[in-house]
């Protein structure tokens, strides 16, 4: 390593291999004792789908947008809410009215659909266009559905736009109403009525904000041509191989000691889709993180207590409950699991710590001994939700009581599954075991997992694995898949959202009442009373609360591990 000592910097050149090539860069030491420069390496298992905000829906493509847009608001590690584009905001006291204070002096990328190729600066308008995409079905929205019901406008916005189309004519409406740019730096959401996580909708993908030049100018091909306000610049996609981002110099944030971010002077993420593979190239220096460990090795890299053992601990282990839970979903309008004796039975013949220590390896974060939101939920107190003990008497009880005494008369518990999951699948033997002791017999019909989520929807499995990763950190997001109204009214309709078919109007009246409300902790409250009667009613087997793990070089700093895994650059720094 060559270092050039200057009156005010120490800088020091270093070379980052990639795709075989070297790459040189300088690395800058910066007040509060942070190095500038670099390039972090980073794989993803899965393959990027669009990097046009109005088209993510999957965690990967969130992972590389997040880099390259912002939005109104953001979450911190500990998933609360936090300004970004928005310096502050205020919500009406009849819950209708959200009122955002944009920052000054934040500026679009550079990028060739701008005069010169110069960045111009952010306006209200932009927030109202990009806003305004989410609705239009000419732009191959799929984040609609989330404001749909609740903004002013939207609704007949997207079906007029949708008309005019089908009859090759103008639109006569050509704005959402509810979206309104008082003034350059002042936007407003009008909504129908009052929908407490309202705001938490602003730090999803589809309300990232871009400018409308680069949609013209790009057009269909937007997707893979970004620009936005965050800390990298787009550089280039390979698909399967490679994506590269480059530093935005004209970020517009900077840490407590003035420096500018990001600290990064590039990202390059990888694209191998084994994990086992991906475990080998983080060993071997290729790459300076390793998110999820293989289940397969994971004692060998974790310990009980949960620390690195001794042939790993040169690298740095992040671990933090997951925003996710794991369950079986029974099917609550067929014929086989209508009766709740049946399904509280289940969930009582349920081992789960046996599950976490034997067939988990210890990774997960602990069973579902409560309801469907987990602990990772901010601010939720999961221990105000009584769930199920492991319990094996009780459970032969209520079969006896449902009419089925040593599980006699009862057919074939038949568990739909995804393929591709060795976990899965090793969890489901495991339930089968126990399933035997109150003489339930439990078969396996794996399948693919695009055609077990089709399924699933349709009402087409009467009892299947499932799993729910939050979108947003409210406890909304997960009591939806028991909200009655999720339910069509045809049962030859798909459900996505309830696919249990659960309903009870009690615990509707509860969930409404509860989303209508701003106030974060009177609105808990509510939500506690719906859940308790959703679990009672056992319309799912709650399995286990889930664990991120993730491995990092020992020379990565300031890169947190949040329960969502939303990947966030914009304070990464390397110490090489």
């Amino acid at each position: 390593m060559i270092k050039i000592i200057s009156a005010f910097l120490l800088l020091s050149i270093v070379f980052i291999s990639g795709c075989g090539k070297k790459q040189e860069t300088v690395m800058t030491d910066l007040p509060g004792g942070i190095r500038g420069g670099g390039v972090f390496r980073i794989n993803e298992l899965e393959n990027i789908r669009s990097l046009d905000p109005v088209g993510i829906s999957d965690v990967v493509s969130h992972h590389v947008a997040h880099q390259i847009y912002d939005g109104l608001v953001d979450l911190d590690t500990n998933l609360h809410l936090k300004p970004d584009l928005a310096t502050r905001w205020e919500i009406s006291e009849d819950g209708l009215t959200y009122t955002f204070h944009l920052r000054d002096g934040v500026k679009f990328q550079d990028n060739a659909c701008f005069p010169d190729g110069k960045g111009r600066e952010l306006k209200a308008a932009d927030v109202k266009y990009s806003f305004e995409r989410v609705c239009d079905p000419r732009a191959g929205t799929l984040g609609y559905d989330y404001f749909k019901n609740y903004v002013e406008g939207a609704k007949e916005y997207f079906d007029e736009i949708s008309l005019s189309r089908k009859e090759n004519r103008e639109p006569k409406i050509n704005e959402v109403t509810g979206y309104i740019a008082k003034d350059d730096s002042t936007f407003q959401i009008k909504l129908k009525s009052p929908f407490g996580p309202f705001i938490f909708y602003m730090t999803l993908a589809y309300s990232y904000i871009l400018p409308r030049e680069a949609v013209e100018k790009y057009g269909k091909d937007y997707f893979q041509n970004p620009v936005g306000t965050g800390p990298f610049i787009f550089v280039d996609w390979k698909p399967d191989l490679e994506l590269n981002l480059k530093k935005n110099p004209d970020y517009w944030a900077k840490d407590e000691h003035g420096n500018q971010l990001p600290y990064l002077e590039g990202v390059k993420f990888k694209f191998i889709k084994e994990l086992s593979q991906q475990m080998l190239e983080f060993q071997n220096g290729n790459l300076d993180e390793c998110y999820r460990l293989p289940n397969e090795s994971f004692k060998e890299i974790v310990t009980p207590e949960k620390k690195l053992t001794p042939q790993f601990e040169k690298f740095r282990l992040q671990r933090v409950p997951s925003l996710g839970s794991q369950y079986y979903g029974f099917l609550t309008t067929g014929k086989i699991y209508n009766d709740v004796k049946v399904r509280q039975a289940f969930n009582y013949a349920i081992d789960r710590n046996k599950i976490l220590k034997f067939v988990l390896n210890g990774q997960g974060f602990m069973g579902a001994f409560h309801g469907l939101v987990p602990p990772a939920m901010p601010d939720y107190d999961i221990n105000k939700i009584k769930g199920y003990d492991f319990n094996l008497e009780k459970a032969k009880q209520l079969m006896t009581e449902a009419g089925y005494p040593d599980g006699k008369g009862f057919p074939d518990a038949v568990l739909q599954i995804n393929s591709g999951g060795d976990r899965n699948i090793q969890i489901a033997e495991s339930i089968q075991n126990m399933l035997k002791e109150i003489g339930v017999n439990m078969k396996l019909n794996i399948m693919q997992f695009a055609q077990h989520l089709d399924n699933v929807d349709a009402g087409r499995a009467d009892f299947y694995r499932a799993g729910w990763v939050g979108d947003y950190p409210d406890p909304e997001n997960f009591l939806n898949l028991f909200y009655g109204k999720n339910v069509p009214k045809d049962p030859a309709l798909i459900s996505p959202v309830n696919s249990t078919r659960f309903q009870d109007a009690k615990y509707d009246e509860l969930y409404e009442k509860a989303i209508s409300i701003s106030d974060l902790k009177e609105r808990y409250e509510y939500y506690y009373q719906a859940e308790q009667i959703a679990v009672d009613k056992a319309p799912m087997i709650f399995i286990y609360y889930d664990e991120h793990y993730r491995l990092l070089q020992p020379y990565v700093n300031g890169y947190g591990l949040d329960p969502m895994h939303r990947v966030n650059f914009r304070t990464l720094w390397l110490n090489q």
